[in-house]
């Protein structure tokens, strides 16, 4: 279990056999200096040591939240600054700021005010299941915890797994008017949503699971009746403070079993959250590589909430954090819009094994394939042909193959955030992403050679 205070970096890391099972790797995530993080640790070319260590990465994230603050570690790690949602204009360096699930950094060296930004786009939220205001249930002997679906979850991929807790608890601060904010995680298996026995739906196999998101869902915990304020001491240990100065809290559940490679050549990655936790790592790490060296453009990370629910509010693409922050921070009134590029860094379909008739038979997308650019023509993608010209240059620089994904006339598209920024900015965007297996579903899959690939491209376009 790992309690920590925000706004600060989590400083305890705990040891228990979940977190020391980080993918088979020696020592923890803490452990691994910045140059093993980097492209430097794939000179083999099979991006194995870039997949493992998104691995950690993922495994330290179980919410949005704790994706922030492994982020803030890493940044500062690598000497970025954590400055005040409200502070004042900042001098030349390496800077971050957050706000609850999202987290914006930059490097500035003094460049002059007609160098183009550079801008990698991801979000830390991930189709879950969420507890609610007043969770306790007892239903036929049994204790059980009632949650809110978030996103566009595979429901059946939460049945029959051990859930842990994470999340946010805010409490009471001495006198204060605001609560203090305490980031909580517990692996511990503390639940599991039993699927019915086959014996009881009877031709569930040939019909197809059906699931009842208000009754079918809710985890179970314990035996024995109904127990209000259960929920609310668990969080009050959890937290170290009383249970009457638990004010609110945004938990969520997730799998407890650690990512992995997988395959008999560890050619794949199996993980909760890599949509779209593994951008964000790829930009993390592509920002402190970037930050090592002087170019021509100013490279800017901005890693958004609430992306999975439409992105509508305060720490999601459409509010105003990226653009504030610019505006404040950057210049971004003086910052020319030639040059300047946002890529929205998200999943992308993978074609499936046994369904490639649900993709585009003239764009197969392979896994360890590459990093794959997204396009649609009622722009539910940003990506325009500059915007590919720039990207593919990039790739062709930094020797990274890519490909193309493309809905199917009679497929509705999903969107990103890439629309939102693009409009919010004014700025050039393209979509793109790593190619994935089981979007949405409590565990996802992906190739292992393509976290690094997506790293040497996005290094390249920071830094060129």
């Amino acid at each position: 279990m790992v309690v920590v205070s925000t706004p600060d970096v989590p400083a305890e890391v705990s040891h228990d056999p979940w977190t020391d099972q980080n993918s088979g790797m020696a020592g923890s995530p803490q452990d691994r200096s910045s140059a093993q993080r980097s492209g430097d640790i794939d000179r083999n070319g099979s991006g194995r040591e870039t997949a493992r260590d998104l691995c950690a990465y993922v495994d330290a994230s179980p919410s949005p939240y704790h994706a922030v603050a492994e982020t803030a570690r890493r940044l500062i790690s690598a000497g970025f600054t954590e400055v005040d949602l409200d502070a004042p204009v900042t001098p030349p360096g390496r800077h971050f700021l957050r706000s609850g699930g999202a987290l914006i950094a930059w490097v500035d060296d003094e460049q002059p005010a007609n160098v183009p930004l550079r801008i990698v786009g991801a979000h830390t939220d991930s189709p879950n299941l969420r507890v609610k205001p007043r969770p306790d249930r007892g239903d036929h002997g049994f204790q059980r915890v009632g949650v809110e679906v978030y996103g566009g979850v595979l429901l059946n991929s939460w049945l029959d797994r051990e859930l842990g807790l994470s999340g946010r608890v805010v409490v009471r601060d001495g006198g204060a008017l605001a609560g203090r904010t305490v980031l909580v995680r517990d692996d511990r298996p503390l639940a599991r949503i039993p699927q019915l026995a086959v014996h009881l739906d009877p031709g569930v196999n040939e019909k197809g699971l059906v699931l009842d998101p208000q009754d079918d869902l809710a985890p179970v915990t314990g035996l024995g009746d109904q127990d209000s304020g259960a929920f609310q001491r668990s969080m009050a240990t959890l937290a170290g403070v009383d249970v009457d100065d638990v004010l609110a809290w945004d938990i969520m559940f997730h799998d407890v079993a650690p990512s992995c490679l997988t395959g008999p050549d560890e050619e794949f990655v199996s993980a909760p959250r890599l949509d779209d936790l593994l951008s964000c790592h790829a930009g993390t790490e592509a920002l402190i590589e970037a930050a090592e060296g002087k170019g021509p453009c100013l490279p800017v990370l901005a890693l958004f909430d609430h992306e999975e629910v439409g992105s509508e509010t305060a720490t999601g693409a459409a509010g105003p954090l990226l653009h504030r922050t610019l505006r404040r921070h950057l210049g971004l009134s003086d910052r020319p819009l030639e040059g300047s590029l946002v890529l929205s860094v998200d999943g992308a379909h993978g074609t499936h094994p046994s369904r490639g008739h649900r993709h585009d038979p003239e764009h197969p997308v392979r896994l360890n394939g590459g990093p794959v650019l997204k396009a649609n023509a009622r722009a539910r993608y940003a990506t325009d042909a500059p915007g590919v010209a720039l990207v593919r240059l990039a790739a062709e620089r930094a020797g990274v193959p890519l490909q193309t994904f493309v809905s199917r006339n009679d497929m509705p598209c999903g969107s990103t955030i890439g629309p939102i920024t693009a409009a919010r900015t004014g700025l050039r965007t393209v979509d793109l992403g790593v190619a994935q297996l089981a979007m949405h579903s409590a565990r996802e899959f992906c190739g292992s050679r393509d976290p690094a690939a997506l790293h040497g491209l996005l290094s390249e376009l920071l830094s060129s």
